[in-house]
């Protein structure tokens, strides 16, 4: 059998970026940016207790520039609140607004979607080889030898 490895690999590259893509566009439609959708969730993770610009910006290493400007849009848009913590005027911590758990609920149902659609007309049997073969190619890219690999192979 001749198999076209380069294609292979093309291939892959093309689901990974048609994946991104919906996701992009599932994301546009509630009004959000990717960054702004992960920042929103990780509000969400401590929604119980708020969370403040500071942890934000320690966690995703994004500027305290840009995690003020993230959630200075998430505010316009009604995504999150801010509100002085009790013990500190200074501190801000910031809450998700009702419609800032609709996205989550419109994010859940579609991840719930997703394999559903990507994997459809697949057999257990196809499944469970493609899984399998996933994630032999995750060791070969992971173990010790794939950088000497990939030098050897361009010499």
């Amino acid at each position: 059998m001749d198999v076209d490895t380069n294609e292979m690999i093309r291939d892959n590259r093309y689901i990974s970026i048609q994946l991104y893509a919906r996701g992009d566009r599932a994301l546009t439609e509630q009004g959000l940016t990717g960054v702004q959708a992960r920042v929103l969730m990780f509000i969400l993770e401590r929604s119980e207790c708020g969370t403040s610009p500071t942890e934000i910006h320690n966690l995703t290493g994004y500027s305290m520039a840009a995690t003020s400007g993230l959630i200075k849009r998430l505010r316009e848009k009604g995504f999150v609140r801010v509100e002085s913590c009790a013990n500190d005027e200074r501190r801000k911590l910031l809450f998700v607004t009702d419609k800032g758990r609709q996205v989550r609920d419109f994010m859940d149902s579609s991840m719930r979607a997703l394999p559903q659609m990507l994997y459809r007309g697949f057999s257990d049997e196809e499944l469970a080889t493609l899984n399998r073969l996933q994630k032999k190619m995750i060791g070969n890219l992971s173990g010790p030898h794939n950088n000497s690999s990939m030098e050897e192979s361009t010499l």
